[in-house]
C-alpha cells in the first residue's frame, strides 16, 4: 500500500461499482484509448445533484408535517421514513440475489455501523432544528457540511483538496448565505422564508437547543459521508443505505420508548400523503447521493449539494408562492456557477484509480 493512502481505503476486493466484470486494467486501456464523455466523467457528480431535489421534496413535506395538530415528532417521521427505506433496500437486494443483504460485505462492516449511526445523528439534528429554526439559519447551518467533510476527507482518507475546489466551497457558501440570508448576518432585510410562516414562534431556549441540533447533524453527517467515501464500491449502495435506514429505525425507537413520545396516527389523507411522500422521496435521494459519493472525492462530491438551496427556493415559490427577492436569485447564479466551475475542472486521479494504474503496471 502507498504510504500516502488511507489505511481506510482499499482497492482490493468485489466492487459493486461495475454492472459488467471488467478488470481495471481493461478499464484503464479503455481510458487511455478513449477519453470518456462529460458525462461519464462526472456521473458521481451527477447523481449527487439529483439527489438534492429530491432531499429538498423531503424537508419540505417535514415542513408541513410540523404545522399540523398534533405535529409529528422527528422521531417519529424518522422511524417512518427509514422503515419505508429499510424494507425497500432488503427486498431490492434479495430479488436482484445482492450477497449479504442484511449483514453487508465482510471487511466494511464496521464503516457501514458507521455511516447508519452517524447518519441517524445527521437527519434527527436536522429534523429537531427544523421544528424551531426559520428555514434561513437551519439552511445555513446545515451548509457547513461540505467544509467539515472536505475536511475530514483530506485528513481521514488523505484525499486531494485543490485550491480550485476550495474557492469552489466558499463561493458556494457565499451563494447559501445570499439565498437564506440568516438573521445573524443581515439584521436588516428579511428572511428568505418569513419567520412563522411554516412554525410557531420559538422561545430563546429553544432556539438555542436547535442550533446545538444542527451541529449535532453537520458532525453525524460529516461522518457519515467520509465513511461513504472511505467504503468506495466494496459494499453494493443497497448494503449502505440499508445500515443507515436500520440503525435509524432502531435509534429512533429506542429513542420515543426512553423519552416517552407518543406516536401520532394518520388523521387525514394529507397526513398519510406527506408521510408517504417523505419516505419514498427520501429512499430515491439516499440511493442517488450514496451512488454518487462513491464515484467522487468528498471535497468534490459536496459541491454539489448547495444546489440544494436552489431545489428548496424553486420549490417554494411553486407550491408556497414565496417569490425569492433579487439577492436570492444572485446567490443562486453564484452557486450554479461554482457547481459547474467543479464538474468542469480538471478532476485529479483518486487514490483507487492511482492503485488500479500500478496494478497494471505491475502485471
Amino acid at each position: 500500500m502507498d504510504s500516502n493512502q488511507s489505511p481506510l481505503i482499499h482497492t482490493m476486493g468485489r466492487n459493486y461499482g461495475s454492472a459488467q466484470p471488467t478488470s481495471a486494467c481493461q478499464e484503464q486501456g479503455a481510458i487511455a484509448n478513449e477519453r470518456p464523455s462529460i458525462t461519464a466523467r462526472n456521473a458521481g457528480m451527477l447523481f449527487i445533484i439529483s439527489s438534492q431535489f429530491f432531499f429538498a421534496c423531503t424537508n419540505i413535506s417535514v415542513k408541513v408535517l410540523n404545522t399540523l395538530e398534533p405535529p409529528v415528532h422527528a422521531l417519529e417521521v424518522i422511524v417512518v421514513r427509514m422503515g419505508i427505506t429499510f424494507m425497500c433496500c432488503v427486498i431490492y437486494m434479495i430479488v436482484m440475489r445482492i450477497s449479504n443483504p442484511i449483514a453487508g460485505p465482510k471487511g466494511v462492516r464496521t464503516l457501514l455501523v458507521i455511516r447508519g449511526i452517524g447518519g441517524f445523528f445527521g437527519i434527527c439534528g436536522l429534523y429537531w432544528s427544523l421544528q424551531y429554526l426559520s428555514v434561513a439559519d437551519a439552511t445555513i447551518l446545515t451548509f457547513l457540511i461540505p467544509l467539515t467533510t472536505a475536511v475530514a476527507g483530506r485528513i481521514l482518507l488523505k484525499e486531494s483538496y485543490s485550491v480550485n475546489q476550495a474557492v469552489a466551497g466558499v463561493c458556494g457558501l457565499l451563494g447559501v448565505i445570499l439565498i437564506a440570508r440568516p438573521s445573524f448576518v443581515f439584521s436588516s432585510l428579511p428572511a428568505a422564508i418569513p419567520k412563522g410562516h411554516y412554525l410557531p414562534e420559538s422561545t430563546s431556549a429553544q432556539r438555542l437547543a436547535a442550533v446545538g441540533a444542527s451541529m449535532i447533524s453537520v458532525l453525524g453527517v460529516t461522518g457519515a459521508y467520509t465513511s461513504i467515501r472511505a467504503i468506495g464500491k466494496r459494499a453494493h449502495p443497497m448494503h449502505v443505505m440499508s445500515f443507515f435506514s436500520l440503525w435509524s429505525t432502531v435509534i429512533a425507537s429506542l429513542g420515543m420508548i426512553v423519552f416517552n413520545i407518543p406516536a401520532v396516527y394518520p388523521g387525514s389523507r394529507t397526513w398519510s400523503l406527506l408521510l408517504l411522500t417523505d419516505g419514498v422521496f427520501g429512499f430515491v435521494a439516499q440511493a442517488l447521493l450514496t451512488m454518487g459519493l462513491q464515484r467522487e472525492t468528498v471535497s468534490r462530491g459536496v459541491s454539489g449539494m448547495y444546489i440544494q438551496v436552489l431545489f428548496a427556493v424553486l420549490l417554494e415559490r411553486l407550491i408556497f408562492g414565496v417569490m425569492p427577492p433579487l439577492l436570492s436569485v444572485l446567490g443562486a447564479a453564484i452557486i450554479i456557477s461554482s457547481a459547474f466551475f467543479v464538474v468542469l475542472g480538471k478532476q485529479e486521479p483518486t487514490q483507487s484509480t492511482t492503485a488500479n494504474i500500478n496494478i497494471c503496471e505491475e502485471i
